[in-house]
């Protein structure tokens, strides 16, 4: 397994003989990453965002209890798991550690098959708890973000433009005549066809803070921040463009194309006095204004619409 590839662990403990028992032990099939106290973990946990701790309780200056509610009461941090490791084995001791929310507790003197275990235990856990967030929030087709996935984004996205005074674009996005093209070809052609048009637009989307998702049927949106109107005009026509001379293979051994429609919304000045699901209709009309006067362009909301 490639070392990107490693689940990661924050081991925290002021005894340097603990570091390096721990980490000896969970190097083989971890990330791991150290600290000695309490100020320099919870650094390192807003930084690396482990996915799992590993959290002495008696430490000088600031104790394990402490570190966890600090890390709970950070937006950033809360949701990574902590498991305490201690010599303070009374169950009062378990008890706070489970009112902070510790996913379990491991005893010292060490018992190296035990933390191999709980460690594994509660990394199996976290992955199964992504995977099954991952599947809920994709479209198993395209691979694309799903709707569910869009509107959390939406909402994050919308709130980051109002909170700095930023410009946000919206693009609708409909396959043009993709029922006659399913009729024609049949649905196994037609998803490769949903397949393709999502690829072009995800590869045509250079920055990092692009978004692109599949909005149902032959619908795809992409929600751009920080573009103003005559970005968000280019890059509409980039991928209308693209995807038109995107050649597409058919069971006869042929080749043929789809064309796009797309609609566009801009708001260049945040805060604005329309709300978020107003902006995301004024896509949808520019989209059916697309539709409407001939496919294959890329229109742009006006009040008219």
């Amino acid at each position: 397994m490639r070392e990107e590839e490693k689940n990661s662990i924050l081991i925290v403990d002021d005894e340097k003989s603990n570091l390096k028992f721990l980490s000896s032990i969970l190097k083989t099939d971890y990330t791991i990453y150290t600290a000695k106290g309490g100020e320099d973990a919870i650094k390192k946990a807003e930084d690396l965002l482990p996915d799992l701790i590993l959290l002495d309780i008696l430490m000088p200056e600031m104790s394990g209890h402490e570190v966890a509610a600090a890390l709970k009461n950070s937006k950033k941090t809360k949701e990574i798991p902590i498991i305490f490791i201690s010599a303070l084995g009374s169950s009062e001791d378990e008890e706070k550690g489970l009112t902070l929310e510790a996913v379990d507790y491991i005893s010292k003197p060490f018992a190296p098959e035990v933390v191999k275990l709980r460690v594994r235990n509660q990394i199996q856990t976290i992955n199964q708890l992504r995977a099954s967030k991952y599947l809920s929030m994709t479209d198993p087709l395209t691979n694309m973000p799903n709707r569910r996935s869009f509107d959390n984004r939406f909402n994050m996205e919308w709130s980051h433009a109002m909170r700095v005074k930023a410009p946000i674009s919206i693009f609708m996005l409909d396959v043009d005549k993709f029922k006659a093209f399913n009729d024609t070809y049949g649905h196994e052609h037609g998803d490769m066809v949903l397949q393709t048009v999502s690829s072009v637009i995800t590869q045509t989307l250079k920055r990092p803070t692009d978004f692109a998702a599949r909005w149902g049927g032959e619908e795809f949106i992409v929600l751009l921040r920080d573009m103003g109107i005559n970005g968000a005009l280019d890059l509409a026509e980039k991928i209308r463009s693209n995807i038109e001379s995107t050649r597409i293979p058919c069971p006869d051994g042929s080749t043929t194309n789809v064309t796009i429609s797309i609609g566009i919304a801009v708001q260049e000045t945040m805060p604005c006095g329309c709300s978020n699901s107003e902006f995301l209709s004024r896509a949808d009309k520019a989209l059916y204004t697309a539709k409407e006067t001939g496919r294959n362009r890329v229109c742009l909301y006006n009040n008219r619409d």
